[in-house]
């Protein structure tokens, strides 16, 4: 058949225009699979395996690869504009790869990532949202994102791979926390050199004190950045000189904490900080001449890199003969292993500290100690930082919380051991560290001195025997004749029926029982004993003579274990003396307890023990006299609880917190009390407060946090709920008890028998209520006026609350108490719900009503036992 030759032309004519023109059109509009330079990927479009986005300036490009295996199909972004040799900065489906040639990217039907294989079957998907038109746009930054198609405002991506960040960090990606929603940004290591699932390494912020980055193996920290000093990290002296092109930012506040870096715009630098499949950080950069990335920095470059290298209180220095070195003022705790070359047990302090003495000793250019349970406020400066460390007796260390351009700002104040701590050349940190005062100074005096010094002892040890021999002679003389003095004016209170040797026995045996059972073990798991109970005798006659022979004219209170009388001895001194009656359930052990605890314990915050008296069947303990008696005679009485003013009140409570965090953390031994309460509270002429009856006190020692007992002993409406219940005590049920006496001191009003109107609440869940429904400063006595602070009674309220919440794992320390109610800018946590908050029945019986406030025993145990935990 022929046909014309206009017709043969219109043919070939109308081939050429459908190739050029209307073929390309069809598949670019209704083709499922988008295969192109562009930057977006719509939700009717699809990427396959041999397909890419490129965002718009050429940076970055976004597809499948394979690494090691060959069958395994990856998503990943990588350099577009440079030889990226295997450098992948970000991997999607890591820990599920695909295995099928078919496999495609697009959109869910949840606005979110998802890869098929074979068209059907969903191998991996990214967190959903929702939107209305989304579109995946790979961005020049080379973040992924998934964004509503008409708007490209960042912050609100419906998703985003920078939130999602593998084992590299780029310029702009952020590596922290978003408080608000709870988002975690870390790095994970690729699993090894070909396999891009998730290692065992991470690096991860903990944003608690003063933030710090942290990378580990699994759980196992094995390097720590330090916390952030302005300009950089105090891990990190590096990142402080030499590095012009590179901006550094870190942000800190309630809503996030992280840290990124920034690069010029004009994108002729290039660099990434990686994680590596073997547990190192490295910042590359790419060298435009050399075409090449070049290992600007890495860390564990060094042993003092690796996390607690050295122990407590030890600096890492890789300049000396061996790498731990301890500061001024300490020294090796276990001088074998440090003779071998293990620094791992750390310094102790050549002279224990003395709190208001005490002085600080600055270390220049340190990676400061670890942070994360450190205190931070940053509206105080240096100065104002050093007096709040100095009144802190807790406060171990200090330093500026940011220097830039040599100007510094803030307060981190460290109250635990200090650990991880290395110094450098140059580019670290100021720390100022307490010292006693007598490790601050130097060694002073010559040999001329020396020989005098020695001359004068020699004189005074001389002079000081013969005194002691005729001191002897005549007590010889003087003790038939007191004792039969004592008789005469205690015949009717004393048994007079012991022998002549029998006192002197007895109370050889009881000081011998306190000091065995005052024998603890080291951290060395050997046992020793603690230092003799040097303390002062008090003869029977002596007290007799100074009480008026015990009249009840003279008695200033009665409790369980007897009662206690005020004397006045002979040179005008006025004691008080406690005397441990027969009939009473705290008996010999008790007595032993508190003469082996508080003969060691100095603070003003203390009642301080004068003597004691064993003699004649007596056991008597002399304190000093303190004209106020107990705060619970002010506090629960409705006339005297006038007299406390706002001011008052707050130094009390500010002055139990300061007693109290002494016997748990700066003393030399760690105290429980377990019998906190508002008549163990005494008050000098002052109105100071210090805390007395250690009857019940228990030792903690080494490492021991925890204690038990079967014979739970202590007060209603004072006790934790872990010991009420379960015999559980530790610093934090007398962190309970705290919190009771805050509520108490703010309110005037017992916790034990107090109910609201609906006979429903106690003192705490009432308090609680005020708190929850913003009415705080209800709570306040009204007898105190207008005169007060809201802002530091409402701090008190929540002070307390935190104290009382039901677990004891919930309730902060003393250390933190301490810094909550000093510094008035720092920031509390919400306390949560109160142990015992609910009131108890007012008809049920009391077991102590017979004796105000009187110890008592739970159960019918009366076996006791300690063990650590």
């Amino acid at each position: 058949m022929k046909f014309p030759i206009f017709s043969l032309l219109s043919y070939i004519i109308l081939i050429i225009i459908s190739n050029i023109f209307i073929f390309p059109i069809y598949f670019l509009c209704f083709s499922p699979v988008f295969a192109s330079s562009s930057d977006t990927l719509t939700s009717t479009q699809s990427l396959s395996l041999n397909q890419t986005l490129i965002s718009a300036g050429g940076n970055f490009e976004l597809g499948f690869f394979s690494k090691g295996n060959p069958k395994k199909h990856y998503l990943g972004i990588w350099y577009k504009d440079i030889p990226s040799d295997g450098i992948y900065v970000w991997v999607g489906n890591r820990d599920a790869p695909s295995w099928s040639d078919s496999c495609t990217l697009k959109l869910g039907n949840q606005s979110n990532l998802v890869i098929l294989d074979d068209g059907s079957h969903i191998r991996w998907k990214s967190e959903g949202s929702t939107g209305r038109n989304p579109i995946i746009h790979l961005l020049d930054s080379g973040n992924l994102v998934i964004r509503e198609a008409e708007d490209e405002n960042p912050d609100n991506y419906l998703w985003q791979s920078f939130d999602h960040p593998s084992d590299t960090l780029i310029p702009g990606q952020k590596l922290g926390w978003n408080l608000k929603t709870g988002l975690d940004r870390f790095l994970t290591s690729w699993n090894g050199p070909d396999d891009p699932g998730s290692g065992n390494y991470t690096f991860k912020m903990d944003y608690h004190g003063d933030p710090e980055i942290y990378m580990r193996n699994e759980n196992q920290i094995i390097y720590r950045s330090g916390p952030w000093v302005g300009q950089r990290f105090s891990g990190v002296p590096e990142m402080g000189t030499g590095n012009n092109d590179f901006t550094f930012i870190f942000n800190r506040s309630k809503q996030e904490v992280y840290y990124k870096f920034e690069l010029p715009p004009s994108g002729l630098v290039k660099s990434r900080l990686m994680v590596t499949f073997d547990g190192y950080l490295q910042r590359w950069t790419w060298v435009p001449t050399a075409n090449k990335w070049n290992k600007f920095w890495y860390a564990r470059a060094d042993d003092c890199d690796s996390y607690r290298v050295c122990g407590p209180y030890a600096i890492c220095n890789t300049s000396s003969f061996f790498d731990c070195q301890c500061p001024h003022g300490f020294e090796p705790k276990d001088s074998t292993a440090w003779g071998l070359r293990d620094g791992s047990s750390g310094c102790v302090r050549k002279t224990d500290l003395d709190c208001g003495n005490d002085g600080f000793w600055k270390l220049a250019n340190m990676k400061l100690p670890e942070s994360t349970n450190a205190f931070v406020d940053g509206s105080l400066n240096l100065d104002q930082c050093k007096n709040l460390c100095k009144k802190n007796c807790s406060c171990m260390a200090y330093a500026n919380l940011e220097v830039v351009q040599g100007v510094g700002n803030g307060c981190v104040i460290w109250t635990d051991n200090l650990t991880d701590m290395r110094d450098y050349i140059q580019g670290g940190q100021d720390l100022y560290i307490r010292l006693a005062h007598s490790d601050l100074g130097g060694l002073s005096s010559g040999n001329g001195s020396d020989n005098s010094k020695k001359i004068a002892m020699g004189v005074g040890i001389s002079i000081a025997s013969a005194m002691v021999t005729t001191g002897l002679i005549t007590l010889i003389i003087l003790k038939r004749k007191k004792a039969q003095k004592t008789r005469n004016i205690l015949g009717r209170t004393v048994d007079t029926r012991a022998s002549r040797t029998a006192p002197t026995e007895r109370s050889q045996e009881i000081l011998l029982s306190a000091q065995m059972i005052s024998s603890k073990r080291d951290y060395s798991g050997e046992t020793k004993n603690l230092d003799e109970v040097e303390l002062p005798f008090f003869d029977l006659y002596t007290l007799a003579v100074a009480t008026d022979n015990f009249d009840d004219a003279n008695k200033l209170g009665q409790g369980g274990f007897g009662r206690v009388y005020k004397g006045v001895l002979s040179d005008g001194q006025e004691i008080a003396v406690k005397r441990l009656s027969k009939e009473s359930g705290q008996g010999v052990e008790e007595f032993k307890n508190e003469v082996r605890l508080i003969a060691k314990l100095q603070h003003r915050n203390l009642v301080r023990l004068l003597g004691c008296c064993v003699e004649m069947d007596e056991k008597m303990l002399i304190y000093e006299y303190l004209r106020n008696r107990s705060l619970d005679a002010y506090l629960f009485h409705k006339e005297r609880c006038a007299s406390l003013s706002w001011e008052t009140r707050f130094n009390i409570i500010c002055g139990i917190a300061r007693g109290l965090l002494y016997l748990h953390q700066d003393s030399r031994y760690r105290i429980v009390h377990r019998d906190l309460k508002a008549s163990n509270i005494l008050l000098d002429g002052d109105m100071n407060p210090k805390i007395s009856d250690f009857g019940m006190a228990r030792i903690f020692g080494g490492d021991q946090t925890e204690g038990n007992t079967r014979r739970v002993v202590g007060t209603y409406g004072y006790m934790a709920p872990e010991y009420a219940m379960d015999g559980l005590f530790s610093i934090k049920s007398d962190v309970f008890s705290f919190g009771v006496l805050v509520l108490e001191i703010l309110s005037s009003t017992k916790n034990r028998g107090f109910y609201n109107a609906d006979h429903e609440l106690n003192l705490l869940g009432y308090s609680w209520k005020l708190w929850r429904e913003g009415k705080g400063t209800e709570i306040l006595d009204k007898s105190i006026g207008e005169l007060y602070s809201i802002h530091e009674v409402l701090r008190c309220l929540q002070v307390g609350l935190l104290c009382v919440q039901e677990r004891a794992d919930d309730r902060p320390t003393m250390a933190s108490v301490m810094l909550m109610l000093s510094s008035e800018s720092a920031a509390l946590p919400q306390p949560k719900l109160p142990g015992f908050c609910m009131g108890w029945n007012p008809n049920e019986t009391d077991s102590s009503s017979s004796k105000l406030d009187e110890s008592f025993t739970v159960n019918q145990v009366t076996v006791t036992t300690l063990n650590a935990r």
